[in-house]
């Protein structure tokens, strides 16, 4: 909260188009919007929706730990800019500008709260215009240019190497192959250990065969 201030005051006394200006207050808007969403489905409203699971935490511990929280979010901004900086960064802004962002907040979340007051019916209108709708909630294809198109051939070359080595070769004549012999090994175990009196009877011929071998040797 208290960053976000800041950053917001920062802007109105700097030297920016007016473009960027409407893309910092509406990103602030949007920001504060789903924030509201949020504590509105966790703390107070109800899902308009089916579900199988509860959303809503309204156990007086949960709430509690979560206005503890709220009060930090607020103050901490301010009490490690006190402690941190030698002095206070002062801004003097007209009584206007000082309310726009309190303008926007309020704003923000009356407009969160209408779109969760909203039903949600079975029909979504955005698979309509399918197009239109990844488009604009893929940030403008951006996570295809940046993160999709980058990582796409690293991870198709770790699963190569997993299928090949991992979980291929080395795992045939390593881990698998070695538990495999140990269990084969025990059972062998397991049945001369199993009171067979013609194992023991054998062993025993063995036994005497190779002590008469050392004796002839030696």
């Amino acid at each position: 909260f208290y960053s976000k201030d800041m950053i917001l005051e920062m802007v109105l006394i700097s030297n920016i188009n007016m473009f960027s200006f409407f893309l910092y207050f509406f990103s602030t808007g949007l920001t504060v919007s789903y924030s509201f969403r949020l504590v509105y489905y966790s703390m107070t409203g109800d899902l308009n929706c089916g579900s199988l699971n509860m959303l809503n935490d309204e156990g007086w511990i949960m709430l509690r730990g979560m206005m503890g929280l709220l009060i930090m979010s607020i103050v901490g901004g301010s009490m490690l800019n006190w402690l941190i900086f030698p002095y206070p960064y002062m801004i003097c802004l007209p009584i206007y500008m000082k309310l726009l962002t309190l303008f926007v907040c309020i704003f923000g979340g009356l407009f969160g709260y209408l779109i969760s007051m909203s039903k949600l019916y079975s029909l979504n209108k955005s698979f309509l215009y399918y197009k239109i709708s990844s488009f604009l909630g893929s940030m403008w294809f951006m996570p295809y240019i940046s993160t999709y198109g980058m990582i796409f051939y690293p991870l198709n070359y770790g699963q190569i190497v997993v299928k090949s080595f991992d979980q291929g070769w080395s795992e045939y004549f390593g881990g698998q192959h070695l538990y495999q012999k140990l269990v084969n090994y025990s059972q062998i175990l397991f049945v001369m250990h199993n009171n067979s009196l013609k194992i023991y009877l054998l062993l025993f011929v063995f036994w005497v065969l190779i002590l008469f071998n050392f004796l002839l040797f030696f």
